[in-house]
């Protein structure tokens, strides 16, 4: 139970940073040797299922307005979704049984640590309204680059938002509703492994997990759309450079 609170915590917390939620979610139960539930796909996206209350409780008066008054933005949230919807349907089992490797989590740190390093010298200055279909379909394929664990959705999303000239809170905003579509597919296409297989987990961890994650997620939410109107987020590119040093490290004792 504990271990679900931990990884819980984790989940809130790096969803929304860019650091990789999926990352930290396998790489903890890699260090610390914890096996079962806890080290499974499925548990991961009960985790994101806490993080999509969290969007809700954030934004859901953005989405009303969204749904009534701005049909136009509507319509680009669909279109950047599809890429990552249709990536999740077809390669969500090489997702789960191939690319959970604490390897290729080193290395995708490192290059979208670059890309995020780059972004923030690209020249800024539009907002959410200014978001063309073309800004929509590169942020969308950006986040279903995402499914890579390592990369880091908010990360790539941000940084492709910068990169078509969005401020970054703007960015890190569109960026954030933008993932609740996903969060809800990932969560409704695991969700029904965890259905139908109900006796097959301890729903009591993944219960406990998803309010952990729900609660931290909905404070780092909080405290980004803050720190991005006046920081970059380069102190999360060093983070992502130390992390891959200490996996590297990890690598190197177990081998």
């Amino acid at each position: 139970m504990l271990e679900a609170i931990i990884l819980g915590i984790v989940q809130g917390i790096t969803e929304f940073l860019p650091v990789s939620s999926t990352a930290h979610l396998i790489l903890f139960p890699w260090f610390f040797g914890w096996k079962g539930d806890l080290n499974t796909l499925t548990f991961d996206v009960a985790l994101h299922a806490g993080t999509l209350l969290a969007l809700i409780a954030c934004f859901w008066r953005d989405w009303i307005e969204i749904f009534l008054n701005d049909r136009k933005l509507l319509m680009l949230l669909i279109i950047a979704t599809l890429p990552a919807g249709i990536a999740g349907v077809l390669l969500n089992d090489i997702v789960e049984s191939t690319l959970r490797s604490p390897l290729i989590i080193v290395i995708t740190l490192i290059i979208v640590g670059v890309v995020m390093l780059i972004s923030e010298r690209a020249k800024k200055g539009r907002v959410i309204k200014d978001i063309t279909l073309s800004d929509a379909l590169i942020i969308g394929i950006a986040q279903a680059i995402a499914l890579i664990p390592g990369v880091s959705r908010s990360g790539i999303t941000i940084s492709a938002g910068l990169f078509r000239g969005l401020e970054r809170d703007a960015s890190a905003r569109f960026s954030f509703i933008l993932s609740t579509p996903v969060i809800l597919g990932a969560a409704i296409l695991e969700g029904k492994k965890l259905f139908f297989n109900s006796g097959s987990y301890d729903l009591n961890l993944f219960m406990t997990g998803m309010i952990a994650s729900a609660v931290t997620g909905f404070i780092a939410i909080k405290f980004l759309l803050y720190f991005f109107k006046k920081h970059s987020m380069n102190i999360f590119v060093y983070y992502r450079f130390m992390l891959a040093v200490i996996i590297i490290g990890g690598i190197w004792l177990r081998g």
